[in-house]
């Protein structure tokens, strides 16, 4: 199977699994324990922390380890949005964990406000009245389009962002960036599947969305999981250190695929910026072949041998048009054969020039049918 899905999830980091599974069996102790076994897991999940924090510019005791970006959503739009009426301003492309959360929201009794977005998926700037609660995404989940979520944060309004799609792949320093809370989940940088992180200001008083302990400064209590703190702090640090070349790597691949299916399956459309695009990510590549139904080439390349998706993991099987397209105002035949191809550090070359064929092959079997 081609991977072409790292959009999903990615692949575990060896050098994490090493890592959990040693931790595992040396710091298995509850890390709030006053022992020695404790004091010793504790050590190894604040090393954990203060790593994670220095590699994306925050502070150690602003970092708030979750389950994954969705918690961290969660707890960062109710924890930030108080008690109703409340102005809320969005994005329409956002990931469905924050979407779904606003509609929430919504129904308590606070308003919310979209954005408008332009033909290449990037959020238009306007200003953002005092009193308001700002969420957007730093980078797309389907089109890989960069948003300028450093130009909104220049306002005096609390900023959150869905920073999920762009850790490990962008730089991202969360001091710089100016925002109040940052979401993002290890398994997008080759870490664990069930860990998260929602970075906090230090002067941001944030509501909890649950109770029962005094970790975490009780804005998320609960035993940490320490082991996947430490898979979560190595395959980071691998990220960071290898971000600039293999984003050069998967520049030309994606800029290869693209190329070699133009040239065999025309026309093929680019939802979103330009392989190379200052404002895109390096792994995200979004095609429309009109003439194709996107869930039937879906399903054809999956038995072709080609794993990849027509939008977010988290809204599959859902037969509506992807809200992140029909926020682009794409035309008809583009929305409806949409299809996401995502890149990762352990793609090759070689499956980008198999993949090619093979989506070429099935393109043009989904056209004549």
């Amino acid at each position: 199977m081609i991977f072409l899905d790292h959009n999903s999830t990615t692949p575990l980091l060896p050098a994490a699994a090493t890592a959990m599974r040693e931790c595992a069996e040396t710091a298995y102790g509850n890390p709030s324990s006053s022992h020695a076994v404790g004091r010793r897991a504790r050590q190894r999940l604040e090393d954990a922390r203060e790593q994670i924090a220095a590699l994306l510019g925050a502070r150690p005791e602003e970092v708030i380890f979750t389950s994954g970006a969705t918690e961290a959503n969660n707890l960062a739009l109710f924890g930030l949005a108080g008690e109703p009426p409340r102005r809320i301003v969005a994005s329409p492309i956002e990931h469905p964990c924050i979407v779904e959360p606003l509609k929430l929201l919504e129904k308590l009794g606070h308003s919310i406000e979209w954005l408008e977005v332009d033909t290449r998926g990037v959020v238009k700037l306007r200003p953002v009245e005092a009193g308001q609660l700002l969420t957007l995404q730093l980078a797309n989940h389907e089109t890989g389009a960069i948003q300028p979520v450093a130009e909104f944060a220049r306002s005096v309004v609390p900023v959150h962002t869905d920073a999920a799609q762009a850790v490990g792949k962008i730089p991202v320093h969360f001091h710089k960036l100016g925002v109040t809370t940052l979401s993002l989940s290890a398994h997008k940088f080759r870490g664990p599947i069930g860990i998260g992180a929602l970075f906090v200001k230090k002067t941001t008083q944030l509501r909890p969305r649950t109770y029962g302990g005094h970790q975490q400064r009780g804005l998320r209590p609960g035993t940490e999981p320490v082991a996947l703190a430490v898979g979560m702090a190595v395959a980071l640090e691998n990220a960071v250190r290898t971000m600039a070349e293999t984003a050069e790597r998967l520049t030309r691949l994606r800029s290869r695929l693209l190329e070699r299916l133009q040239q065999a399956v025309p026309p093929v459309i680019v939802n979103g910026p330009l392989p190379g695009d200052a404002d895109s990510l390096p792994t995200t590549l979004n095609l429309s072949f009109p003439g194709c139904r996107a869930d039937l080439l879906l399903m054809a390349l999956d038995l072709a041998g080609v794993a990849c998706s027509t939008g977010s993991a988290c809204s599959s099987g859902s037969l509506l048009p992807s809200p992140v397209l029909s926020a682009m105002k794409v035309p008809d035949d583009v929305l409806k054969s949409a299809m996401r191809f995502s890149l990762g550090e352990t793609t090759t070359e070689a499956e980008i020039d198999e993949a090619a064929t093979t989506i070429s092959a099935c393109v043009t079997r989904g056209r004549g049918v």
